[in-house]
This record gives structure tokens, sequence and C-alpha cells, in this order.
């Protein structure tokens, strides 16, 4: 099996890792030179190129499977737009006019298009709620992942991504230190996310499907924290609830809204698909982030 990753990144990099280990021929795509090295670091083929420049695209070789996990970088609602929406059209557009089209075509969403549901349970059958202009516009996104495709003769899968954290994004700081803000987090290591998918596109499962990649427990911020601050031997973190937090004059409306959405993410169909986790709960994937954070402050 042939894919391509277009915007190989943060998870596209370990997902590159992951598919050769396999045996599987993996090409990455990135805008940057220093991308391009990572990839190569990584071990796999590289191309230079934007994936948002149609003439761009038309360059990539073919391939079996296309993965789009492109970011826009923590950008507002125009430049996500531009990268999940816009982006994806031209991509699929481009593959699908092909003599010879991919059979798959796999979109990293995100658990922010389910909005608010007051700490409740959500699952890939819950309704999308999404309450700000960049959500409106990664609920979109799907839709063209999942319509777009279907329409060109492409299978389409959407792996809806909890909260990423790993190697470089433990943020480990933040909640030790604190203030922490009460709510619910729903988080999946790296690692797990490039397994996940590696299994889906592996085993040939999820086809047109919406598939939820978390980890096993979503927990509450001030449990996480204090439970960080006694591995790490300092410390609980001072706290904050949900309103005092709102009361920040600062707060910008992204901000208040995303403080103001809870809820719990399933991994009930990912787990009956099969997958078996690395790292089941954040226990085990921070374990190697707390030992050298202790190591480095005996």
């Amino acid at each position: 099996m042939t894919v391509l990753v277009l915007g190989c990144g943060y998870v596209g990099l370990e997902l590159g890792r992951q598919l050769t280990d396999a045996g599987e021929r993996v090409v990455g795509v990135r805008r940057s030179h220093s991308g391009i090295e990572a990839i190569e670091e990584a071990g796999f083929r590289a191309i230079q190129a934007d994936i948002t420049d149609p003439d761009a695209l038309s360059t990539l070789p073919e391939a079996d499977t296309v993965v789009y996990a492109a970011s826009s970088g923590g950008r507002g609602a125009d430049a996500a737009r531009e990268i999940y929406v816009e982006g994806q059209q031209a991509a699929i557009a481009e593959f699908a006019d092909r003599d010879e089209p991919p059979e798959r075509y796999l979109y990293t969403s995100s658990t922010g298009v389910y909005g608010d549901h007051d700490g409740e349970w959500v699952d890939e059958e819950t309704p999308l709620e999404p309450t700000t202009e960049k959500t409106e516009v990664l609920v979109e996104a799907e839709r063209v992942a999942l319509e777009a495709t279907a329409e060109a003769g492409i299978d389409g899968t959407v792996a809806r991504l909890a909260g990423i954290y790993g190697p470089d994004r433990y943020r480990l700081q933040r909640y030790i230190e604190g203030p922490v803000t009460e709510g619910y987090l729903n988080m999946v290591h790296r690692d797990d996310i490039a397994g996940a998918i590696s299994f889906l596109l592996e085993e040939d499962l999820a086809r047109d499907e919406v598939v939820l990649i978390v980890d096993d427990e979503p927990v509450q911020k001030w449990e996480f924290a204090d439970w960080l601050a006694e591995e790490c031997g300092v410390d609980a973190p001072p706290k904050r609830t949900t309103e005092e937090r709102l009361d920040d004059a600062d707060l910008s409306e992204t901000a208040r809204r995303r403080i103001e959405t809870s809820k719990r993410c399933s991994n009930d169909k990912l787990r009956d698909l099969g997958y078996e986790f690395t790292y089941p709960t954040y226990r085990e994937g921070y374990r190697d982030r707390i030992e050298q954070f202790r190591a480095s402050n005996a």
C-alpha cells in the first residue's frame, strides 16, 4: 500500500514511521524546508509542496490512500476554511480526476465539532453542535471528507481526534503550576493517533465512516492536575472555577466558548473495531514525562 500524507506534521510524522515500519510505502508532503528535513529524519520519502496550491497538488505521485492531516496552526476561522475546506476540496478533486485515483481518503478532524454537552458522553452518533465560527468550519470539513469523496467514488474516513499530547506537547508546567480551570479533558497520545489510523488503513476498516480517536478515560482537569503534581512530587496547583475564569475581562470570545464547552468522548467504536492502545489513559501516557521531570529536579 502506498500512503500519501498531505500536511505531514506532528501526527503525520509518527504515522509515516509506523506505516514504514509495517512495510508500507509512505510519502510525506510539507511546505517548509524544516518539514522536509523532519520527514527525511523519520525515514520515509518527502516532497516539498504547498497542498493548498492545485498546481502543486498535480505534481504529487499516485497513492492507494491519501491522508489529509494538515493543520491551520491554531489560527482563526478563515485560515481553517482555507486549509480544511478549500484545501480538501482541491486535493479530492485532483486525485479523483486521475486515471488511477486512490481507493481511500482519510481526514483528521477534531472533537471540537461536538459543542457543549454539559459533561455528558458523546460518540460518533451524537449530533454535532459547533459553538464557534472555527468549529463550524470543522463540521463543514468533515462533510467534504465524506461527501466529496463519495461523489468521486473514493471511500472517505473521518478520524475525529481528541486533544493531542505526546513528545514536546505534554504541557506539564501548565498543569502543575496552574491556575487550572475546571472542566473535562479528552486526550489521546500522538502514538495512539498514528497507531489507530494505521490500524484502520491496514485492517481496511471504517470506510465511509467517522471514528473517534480518544483514550479510555476523560478526566476532570482538577483531578488530572492534582495527579500530575503528586506524581511529580510538587504541591497541588491553584484552581479556579469556570465562573471565575469567565469573569476575566481579557478573555476572548473564542476562549470563552471553549471554556463553556464540556463533554466526555467515548472510544467504544474504536475499541470494538479491535484497536489496542499503547497508552490507554493519561497515567501511562505521561509516565515518561513525569520521570523526566523528577530526574531533572532531583
